[in-house]
């Protein structure tokens, strides 16, 4: 049978929609199934994973009973919303201040902003101990070490993700609209706030979950800085796996791991559900004017 262009063609776009539909699926596998399987786990009943040992809600009610474990988790949720909160704001007023400048230091400040992103995390983390350690020999404090400390690492290497958001935004605006703005009789403060900002909204918001997702899941920095007293989800589940084992530790997590996943998964259905409404009004009212 011969097969004429117009079948070729149908047969090759067929196949070409099949590979890509199986290459979609096989990468949100990779990506969701470890999600399922710690679900799956947190209502396991035998605590060490192998087997599946019956339903049980027990790793639930020891998650919130470990009292060190509910001060790590209270010291990681404060931690990273501090400092997201702080780092979007220097970081947007860093993204502006860069985006002020001429080209050759523009490019300067974004090699200089771009060092810390590039540097290994073990760098960094040691080289803000010794920062830290040197303040508290002035001040006469040996133990400088702690909550405060860790905070001002994760404001320290969140703000260069946030600033890498804010700045491809800033590119797209008009030039001359800050100008307008103050033309029309708005303060330079009222231009920023109520003309730039806006402007720049999405790429303030997508620095800002990322600094979130950054300091929230932090280990390495938060380890080296934070001392012997403080401690967050991540330093706990090391702790606790090189004291207990993994038997102990272990579900306890993948429960609360279970908590984030939800929360985090509900978060982004409401962001999507609102960005789609205001899509849609968006274009009722251009049909309008129309």
């Amino acid at each position: 049978m011969m097969l004429t262009p117009k079948l070729k063609r149908k047969l090759v776009g067929k196949t070409n929609t099949t590979f890509k539909f199986l290459f979609i699926a096989l990468v949100l596998l990779l990506l969701y199934f470890p999600i399922l399987i710690i679900i799956i786990q947190s209502f396991n009943a035998n605590g060490q994973g192998t087997d599946f040992g019956g339903f049980t809600i027990r790793w639930y009610q020891e998650l919130f009973r470990d009292e060190a474990l509910m001060q790590a988790i209270y010291n990681t949720i404060t931690i990273a919303i501090l400092a997201t909160l702080i780092s979007t704001v220097l970081g947007t007023l860093a993204a502006l201040g860069i985006n002020s400048l001429t080209k050759k230091r523009r490019q300067n400040m974004l090699l200089l902003n771009n060092v810390p992103v590039l540097n290994a995390e073990v760098v960094t983390g040691v080289s803000l101990f010794f920062i830290f350690k040197f303040i508290g020999i002035v001040i006469g404090n040996e133990y400088i070490l702690g909550y405060w400390t860790m905070l001002i690492a994760h404001i320290f290497f969140c703000i260069p993700y946030v600033v890498l958001s804010v700045l491809p935004k800033l590119n797209e605006v008009d030039k001359n609209l800050y100008d307008a703005a103050l033309d029309l009789g708005c303060t330079p403060r009222s231009a920023l706030t109520k003309v730039i900002v806006p402007s720049i909204s999405t790429g303030v918001l997508t620095g800002m979950f990322l600094a979130f997702t950054m300091s929230f899941d932090d280990f390495v920095i938060s380890y080296l800085v934070a001392g012997e007293e403080v401690k967050n989800f991540s330093m706990w589940i090391y702790a606790s796996q090189k004291q207990s084992g993994r038997t102990m530790a272990w579900p306890k997590a993948y429960a609360y791991n279970t908590i984030v996943s939800v929360l985090a998964i509900l978060i982004l259905v409401i962001y999507n559900i609102i960005v789609i409404r205001k899509q849609r009004n968006l274009r009722k009212d251009s049909f309008k004017k129309r």
